[in-house]
């Protein structure tokens, strides 16, 4: 399989499973209906374990624009592939969004509530101050990408002969990567709900906007922006404090 292939895949059974359990947690007359945040949580870190083992082996399964910058920013790994994971990572986004629309239409059917149809595509801040949510967004990802960086050892997973030093999920055991992000999800995701990942939230939103979900509102494009860039600057910012770290040897 390609990696533009693993990361397609990869990003949409992501989305698929993630954005599946907010919608049997918030869609009326689901089985799971109602059951909470640590459900959320839980299967927010099952999906991303679901994800990268699915993708691991041939992409390193990044699965997420935030973590593919860093690796830009840090130099393991060319620009044109990196453009090419966050193409397929937005396309499986799209796709997984769309599925789970599919899976869960009646339950969209019988469903009043627009923001919580709305929620079960991308991810909205309780309390709305832009700056605030950026912020958030911003810190959630850096806890996101540096522990990766901090518990990955390129030089574990490459060879001067096959010169692979991108640094993924698929890089370091996946558990660990899954309770980070179930860590993450009770600790910081309360205020915009964590989307620390732009795929996961733009792509699912643009399936949002182009899908007939009845009774649905807008797909909120005054705060889409946040959880594109606050992850991206968190990513970034991340991969030059490791870099900072490991220079100073400390």
């Amino acid at each position: 399989m390609s990696p533009f292939v693993a990361e397609f895949v990869g990003t949409f059974l992501l989305v698929l499973f993630g954005n599946g359990v907010v919608a049997n947690v918030a869609l009326a007359k689901t089985k799971g209906h109602g059951s909470g945040w640590i459900v959320i949580t839980a299967g927010w870190g099952l999906a991303v374990f679901i994800g990268a083992f699915s993708s691991a082996e041939y992409s390193e399964a990044h699965l997420n624009p935030a973590v593919t910058i860093a690796n830009l920013v840090a130099g393991r790994q060319e620009v044109l592939e990196g453009l090419q994971y966050m193409a397929a990572q937005l396309l499986g986004g799209i796709v997984g969004g769309a599925t789970v629309f599919l899976f869960y239409r009646e339950h969209f059917f019988v469903t009043e509530d627009a923001d919580a149809k709305l929620a079960c595509f991308c991810t909205a801040p309780n309390i709305r101050k832009m700056p605030q949510s950026a912020l958030c967004e911003f810190i959630g990802t850096f806890a996101l990408v540096l522990p990766i960086f901090l518990m990955a050892n390129p030089e574990l997973s490459a060879t001067p002969e096959s010169a692979s030093y991108t640094i993924g999920l698929g890089s370091i055991g996946l558990l660990p990567v899954a309770l980070l992000v179930f860590g993450i999800g009770l600790s910081l995701g309360g205020t915009t709900g964590y989307a620390i990942n732009p795929a996961r939230d733009l792509g699912p939103r643009i399936a949002h906007f182009l899908l007939p979900v009845p009774g649905k509102r807008d797909s909120d494009w005054g705060y889409s922006w946040v959880p594109v860039l606050g992850p991206l600057a968190g990513g970034a910012t991340a991969a030059v404090v490791h870099g900072l770290l490991v220079a100073a040897d400390i």
